[in-house]
């Protein structure tokens, strides 16, 4: 795994896309070639290569793409054929009318339809041929890394309940390797326990261990093998704590194990004037391009609205931004008029009656969002970032979750890391968990995360994921 711009780009995921890479252009050739081969009196085939380069860059590219937006890659995605060829069959639809533009600007209709028909059949056949059964079973094993976890306690049983399950093409846990903490024992471990007696350098030698993390809540009073851990680190070791493994690991920072010396002391939180400068010059221009694009999408909206209830279109509600400053969110009015005629603020739940026929719809594809495109405009927002809350639950989470007003660092945004790797928050539960990914965002920030971020955004749009 290596890190581009403060996002961790696992080896796995890059393999896996220059292997999609490689299929693209095998199948477009291939499509490209039968095609030459079923049309009688055609031009030699040099001529069609020549012809059909362009098509093929831009199949290739937009392919690479769409595979990325729709959550291909993604760490935590579901491991499945049918997963796989569902997302990448969607890729392929929205690819087809760009790619089929241009393929027609070279060659005849009828011949640009039958190169792509070709080129998906070749695609699916040699993604499951390449990708999901010599790939997953031959080359992503030998890329795992073999990790050492330090502690035996509950820390070092849930690391490795969520790596076996999870992460297992990208990690093998070779084993724990027992603290002196009295706490740490009484816990099932799925592993071998090698004996505290053993050299720790030895353990790593014997077990070629890639990694060491420790897995410790408590590490005061010479719990750690402090000589050991040095020694291992000087043979060239990695040795990570816990918050910047679940870091790399998973996108978030793990509350419970994070300490304040962490942040203090950890990279990240880069801010700055330029920074600041770049996100605000990215937030105007895509918040321009996308009202530009959207505005026919946002007047049917605001139609449907007054169609079905005659009501106000706009919901405006006050919500905390930068630094703890309030401000009015604009939204698309998705719940009913009376939604809280009591007063009291009320997270929505699943299948919440207060939600109109419009609004249901709208919140699934995240159409109610769009007029925060001009808190955007305004200042108040930005494209990227944590979601704004409310003030009143505001109160309540910083009470009750650490580090919670550390997300008031950056300014809100219509979408975020939280919101594409997480499901709606309607609790002080999901609240927690929802700030780990925040805390990422907050620390990793960058403009390439951020396009990453709405990349993410689209997947999380058109399979409606996390709506209420």
């Amino acid at each position: 795994m290596f890190k581009i711009f403060n996002l961790y780009i696992p080896a796995k995921m890059t393999l896996e896309l220059l292997v999609d890479v490689a299929i693209s252009i095998l199948a477009f050739g291939l499509a490209t070639w039968t095609v030459y081969l079923l049309t009688p009196g055609s031009h030699d085939f040099s001529y069609w290569v020549r012809q059909g380069s362009y098509p093929l860059v831009i199949y290739t590219g937009l392919s690479a793409l769409l595979y990325t937006a729709l959550g291909v890659y993604r760490i935590d995605a579901e491991n499945s054929l049918r997963d796989l060829l569902g997302r990448t069959s969607v890729a392929f639809a929205f690819a087809f009318f760009p790619v089929y533009w241009f393929t027609l600007m070279f060659t005849e209709a009828g011949s640009s339809f039958r190169v792509l028909a070709f080129a998906y059949l070749y695609q699916m056949g040699f993604l499951i041929l390449f990708r999901y059964i010599l790939l997953r079973q031959s080359a992503l094993s030998g890329m795992t890394r073999r990790i050492l976890i330090v502690g035996n306690g509950r820390e070092a049983q849930s690391l490795s309940r969520q790596v076996q399950e999870r992460h297992g093409a990208s990690y093998t846990i070779v084993g724990f390797y027992p603290t002196e903490s009295g706490e740490q024992a009484q816990v099932q471990l799925n592993g071998d326990v090698f004996d505290g007696t053993t050299p720790l350098e030895q353990v790593v030698l014997e077990m070629r261990v890639d990694e060491i993390i420790i897995a410790v809540r408590e590490q005061r009073g010479g719990v750690l093998p402090i000589r050991q851990l040095l020694e291992a680190r000087i043979l060239g070791t990695p040795v990570h704590n816990l918050p910047t493994f679940y870091e790399r690991l998973k996108g978030e920072v793990p509350l419970e194990s994070m300490k304040a010396s962490w942040l203090i002391y950890g990279g990240g939180f880069t801010q700055g004037y330029i920074r600041a400068l770049a996100k605000r010059l990215f937030d105007l221009f895509s918040a321009c391009i996308l009202l530009l694009t959207l505005w026919p999408i946002m007047l049917l909206a605001a139609l449907a609205i007054k169609i079905e209830d005659r009501g106000p279109v706009f919901f405006q509600q006050e919500r905390v931004g930068l630094f703890g400053k309030t401000f009015h969110c604009m939204k698309f009015r998705s719940m009913r008029t009376d939604a809280e005629k009591d007063g009291v603020a009320r997270w929505a739940s699943t299948n919440d009656n207060r939600i109109t026929r419009v609004g249901a719809f709208m919140r699934k594809t995240r159409i109610d969002e769009l007029p925060q495109l001009i808190n955007v405009l305004r200042g108040e927002m930005s494209m990227v970032g944590p979601r704004p809350e409310r003030p009143t639950f505001v109160d309540m989470l910083e009470r009750d979750i650490p580090f919670y007003a550390i997300r008031h660092s950056v300014k809100p945004g219509v979408t975020g890391w939280a919101q594409v790797r997480y499901a709606y928050g309607a609790s002080v539960e999901d609240s927690r968990r929802k700030l780990q990914f925040d805390l990422y965002y907050v620390k990793n920030n960058s403009v390439f995360l951020d396009f990453f971020i709405l990349f993410e955004t689209v997947r999380v749009v058109i399979f409606g994921e996390g709506a209420r």
